[in-house]
């Protein structure tokens, strides 16, 4: 897909401020880890020659809480409400990717309506990490008007998720085999609703931004990632769309049955900054319009089930429960001392960020041998020095908003 592109006159000219007779003393400086435009608690040790970055050395770990160690502890069910502090813009995203290592694990097969719901939450979850990207870091780059809007809409969906969920964050409803529970009706309409007049919305985020001068000037060949260097570094995600590769998980190893719904992947042609907006920016309408598809087949499938049927792990209905010793004894056996079968399992899916994926080892009991979680948001916290270093310090804030990532996950 072809990204738009404007004609303006070129930035400033780095080589000659470079050459200022007046630069050459060196300063050390420490951006963060309490700064409003790092994102989270990450700091940056940058040395300054001017106004020019000459070394640039993130600092991670202020938010480093032994998740995968608290897998490992816990066992396999308890760490669901652990992965909803990951990204905690996106909770649902990082249950199913958990979830569906583990059911690769144990074979088990998710019902075509769990599937659907989840492909639905995954959808409007990318569309509130996106709200949150274009949010922030347009009102750290002066665009106050537009912070109130994207949140306008990510309210929208708060409140979407509380009546479905009875969370508005760190929800926890997704199970081994499906969800906890089903979509009626009116939280149908109430999302087709939502959904119909985002598009629009959209459009009025790009006439704040696309074609604004202030924008453009502050993201074109800002932070630029070739195609090489985004392969190099392992990006994932918009990033690497970003530079011009069109990789999606979603095609290129479909999950969820994401093979049956009908999307374009955006990609970009320079790589910088401005690139990367442009693309999250038509991610959200295609993410937009997979989850009408979803909503359409919902309608199909309504009455279906959304759990499997595997009393090996998935928990019965609360009613049998109440009414037969069997189903209490499975729902006793499954809460108490869930194993897995021996083996190994990796998960990866299309977060917002880039590839999420969930590799979990099992010796047969209750507890992992290992739980490794590939974060993305690390990869893009790892390209920063690569786009920042020879730049102007004021363009720190564009390529750290435009790398997209959320601490949470980073430090795990």
């Amino acid at each position: 897909m072809a990204t738009k592109t404007f004609e303006y006159a070129p930035g400033p000219n780095l080589a000659a401020l470079n050459d200022d007779p007046l630069h050459g003393e060196i300063m050390q400086l420490s951006m963060g880890p309490q700064h409003p435009a790092t994102h989270g608690v990450l700091r940056l040790e940058v040395e300054l020659d001017g106004e020019t970055i000459r070394r640039l050395e993130p600092e991670v770990g202020f938010l480093h809480r032994g998740k995968e160690k608290t897998c490992e502890s816990l066992g396999w069910a308890k760490f669901f409400p652990h992965t909803d502090r990951l990204d905690y813009v996106q909770p649902l995203m990082n249950n199913i990717g958990y979830a569906l290592a583990l059911e690769k694990l144990a074979g088990i097969e998710v019902p075509q309506r769990g599937q659907e719901i989840r492909v639905l939450l995954m959808e409007i979850s990318r569309i509130a990490a996106h709200l949150i990207y274009l949010g922030t870091t347009a009102i750290d780059l002066g665009a106050v008007s537009m912070f109130f809007n994207t949140f306008k809409e990510r309210e929208k969906i708060y409140e979407i998720l509380d009546a479905y969920t009875g969370h508005r964050m760190n929800n926890t409803y997704v199970r081994i085999g499906g969800v906890f529970a089903d979509v009626d009706e009116e939280l149908e309409a109430h999302l087709r609703s939502f959904l119909e007049g985002f598009r629009g919305e959209v459009d009025t985020f790009e006439k704040f931004l696309t074609g604004n001068r202030i924008w453009y000037d502050r993201n074109r060949d800002v932070g630029t990632i070739t195609k090489d260097e985004a392969l190099a570094w392992a990006l994932t995600g918009p990033n690497l769309r970003g530079s011009g590769v069109e990789h999606d998980l979603r095609k290129a190893q479909p999950y969820s049955g994401y093979e049956d719904y009908e999307f374009e992947v955006p990609v970009g042609t320079v790589g910088d900054c401005y690139d990367r907006y442009l693309v999250r920016v038509e991610e959200m309408r295609q993410s937009t319009a997979i989850a009408l598809q979803a909503l359409e087949r919902l309608k199909a499938s309504r009455g279906g089930e959304v759990l499997a049927e595997d009393r090996r792990y998935v928990l019965p209905p609360k009613a049998k429960v109440h009414t037969s010793m069997e189903e209490l004894i499975f729902q006793f056996k499954i809460v108490t001392d869930l194993s897995l079968p021996r083996g190994e399992a990796y998960q990866g899916i299309e977060s917002s960020k880039g590839e999420l994926g969930f590799f979990v080892v099992s010796d047969g009991t209750s507890r992992p041998v290992r739980c490794h979680i590939r974060a993305p948001g690390l990869y893009n916290v790892q390209a920063i020095p690569l786009v920042a270093e020879g730049r102007l310090f004021s363009d720190m804030v564009a390529i750290i908003g435009s790398l997209d990532f959320v601490m949470g996950e980073v430090d795990r």
